[in-house]
């Protein structure tokens, strides 16, 4: 097989063994690279917790997405999920850990309470109304109270599609 000239700098690629040539961008292997290996935060806040440490049993697998490495230091991991009520005590330390957290750094809301408040948003004056009322940029939400362990394999999914078509702003 002859080499294409019209590929810029195509005289210096060789090819493979077998005569196979892989071209790609490094962009979209970084990025496939990146949504293969989040890494979440050991951070649970009520009893949605309960279901993201089902999600980590052998029953559901969360480890064939990468993410069954959960962290217990914010500067190791790179997902954040708050599962369960934000309590407005605890507000001020989930600001903290995600300000600790190395870029890129995704968050995802799992359960109607850190969502939107829940089923407290009307009588209760402690909790918060939501992870965006932090001020926390949330990346997907994950409904359900409290949601199953495959919704969070879901939002899972639809995170590393988010990472996987996101464009870079740089190359922009």
């Amino acid at each position: 097989m002859a080499i294409n000239e019209s590929i810029p700098g195509a005289a210096y690629i060789e090819k493979m063994p077998g005569g196979q040539l892989i071209l790609g961008k490094s962009e979209e292997l970084f990025a496939w690279a990146k949504s293969s290996s989040l890494w979440p935060l050991t951070f649970g806040l009520a009893c949605c917790a309960i279901e993201m440490m089902a999600a980590g049993s052998s029953d559901y697998d969360i480890d064939r997405f990468g993410s069954g490495v959960f962290r217990a230091s914010p500067r190791q991991c790179d997902v954040m999920i708050l599962s369960g009520t934000i309590c407005i005590k605890m507000g001020d330390s989930i600001k903290r850990l995600y300000a600790q957290m190395p870029e890129p750094k995704y968050v995802i809301a799992m359960g109607n309470c850190a969502i939107s408040g829940g089923i407290f948003y009307h009588d209760t004056y402690s909790v918060v109304k939501g992870a965006d009322a932090l001020g926390i940029p949330v990346d997907v939400y994950v409904a359900g109270c409290p949601p199953r362990p495959e919704n969070l394999l879901h939002g899972l999914m639809k995170l590393q599609d988010k990472i996987n078509t996101k464009k870079d702003k740089a190359a922009v």
